[in-house]
């Protein structure tokens, strides 16, 4: 007899392993949790017998990983709607940055609000992330650029998981964007990073990783090392946003630090792909920014499946590029605008976006021993999730085997 806390049956799952099956499917099965994690799955007829396990009935639908959304900007004050007006008179997000908008307009608005405004309205919109089954979310920082506010961003951020439940993993974006102080002295406000910042996070143990903005309007190529190596020394994971507007190297930088991810990619050349795969970099997708820029090039996802590269989905929700919510909607948009299957899509926000976040030891999958992170959908098979938009919602959702 096996101990269970509790057990779901009649129900399929979405195990997202490679079982030689679609969505590593198992259909008429049974899984069971003790102790917040995974302790069998199967098919129902070959299940042991579980002692004093409660039951729950799935009616026949489908149990999946919780979803991860790997790349969001979540803590911010503001918003930026005139400049949406102003792309759709045709002035580009690189124009708009230029002359002082962008994420420099959500800095002065972030830099003002205190840290219970930051949190009721990132709570807002984490809710409505979870809503969709996401139980595990990464939270930048980046729209402070100074000392203070960037720690009460990554200490907000922390705490939203005392709030609802969800696994917050955070990340330090000090060098999202020059602030006006530095101003045509780019180079001093990546030491006062490198020297001031990036210690006291690593003191006060505020932040999981470090990313970076390599990109023209950003930071340049060996702005961004300088920032990777301080990160490395101190013992942070490195990641960036790269390859998104034109092309700078930041991927291959990336892959030199042997970092997680490298994330918007739409520039990235086909040879810089095999290092990205050579040092199990994962690749970020983040199709609402791509859509809501109107972006002329899409990410080379043929080369990225032909290598069989790691490729994750996110919402990217922020301000200025990606003012969204929904990572149901983020999966549809990786298959309509660049071209993932149902299954691509389900593995970005699932086993691939632990492996971003580096949490694929214990999240991602349906496996004995991994987290009870787990979705029930009332659906009749996975790529309904991917097809449709607005139709689908969690019948049930746990986040560490308790329920939500």
């Amino acid at each position: 007899m096996q101990q269970a806390d509790w057990i779901i049956e009649n129900v399929n799952l979405a195990t997202m392993q490679n079982n030689g099956e679609p969505f590593g499917k198992i259909e008429n099965a049974l899984l069971a949790v003790h102790n917040k994690r995974i302790t069998w799955l199967g098919k129902r007829d070959q299940a042991p017998v579980f002692n004093n396990a409660n039951r729950v009935d799935g009616h026949n639908g489908w149990l999946t990983p919780g979803f991860i959304d790997c790349h969001t900007h979540l803590v911010y004050a503001g918003h930026r709607a005139d400049e949406f007006e102003q792309r759709l008179q045709g002035i580009s997000y690189a124009e708009i940055a230029q002359h002082g908008g962008g994420i420099n307009n959500t800095v002065t608005a972030t830099r003002k609000a205190s840290s219970d405004i930051l949190k009721r309205d990132a709570l807002s919109r984490l809710r409505q992330l979870c809503k969709e089954g996401v139980t595990t979310v990464e939270i930048k920082s980046g729209y402070g650029l100074d000392l203070d506010t960037e720690l009460r961003m990554l200490e907000v951020a922390k705490s939203l998981q005392d709030q609802i439940q969800v696994k917050v993993q955070t990340t330090y974006l000090g060098a999202h964007a020059i602030p006006l102080e530095y101003k045509e002295h780019a180079d001093d406000y990546i030491d006062f990073i490198c020297e001031q910042v990036l210690p006291q996070i690593a003191r006060k143990k505020l932040a999981d990783a470090v990313d970076v903005f390599c990109e023209d309007i950003g930071f340049n190529l060996q702005q961004c090392e300088k920032v990777y190596q301080s990160a490395s020394d101190l013992g942070f994971r490195v990641k960036g946003h790269v390859e998104q507007l034109s092309h700078q190297g930041g991927a291959t930088l990336i892959a030199k630090y042997n970092g997680l991810s490298a994330d918007h990619l739409e520039f990235i050349r086909i040879e810089e792909i095999k290092m990205l795969k050579q040092n199990n970099v994962v690749a970020v997708l983040l199709p609402a920014a791509f859509y809501y820029l109107n972006e002329p090039q899409k990410p080379p996802i043929k080369a990225m499946r032909n290598a069989k590269l790691a490729m994750a989905v996110a919402t990217d929700c922020n301000p200025g590029s990606a003012p969204m919510a929904s990572l149901l909607l983020a999966m549809n948009q990786a298959c309509v605008l660049f071209g993932l299957t149902p299954e691509e899509s389900m593995l970005g926000v699932t086993r691939h976006a632990a492996q971003a976040l580096a949490l694929n030891q214990c999240k991602g999958i349906l496996k004995s021993g991994y987290d009870a992170d787990l979705v029930l959908w009332d659906i009749a098979h996975p790529n309904q999730l991917s097809y449709s938009i607005n139709m689908h919602s969690p019948r049930d959702i746990w986040v560490g085997g308790q329920h939500v």
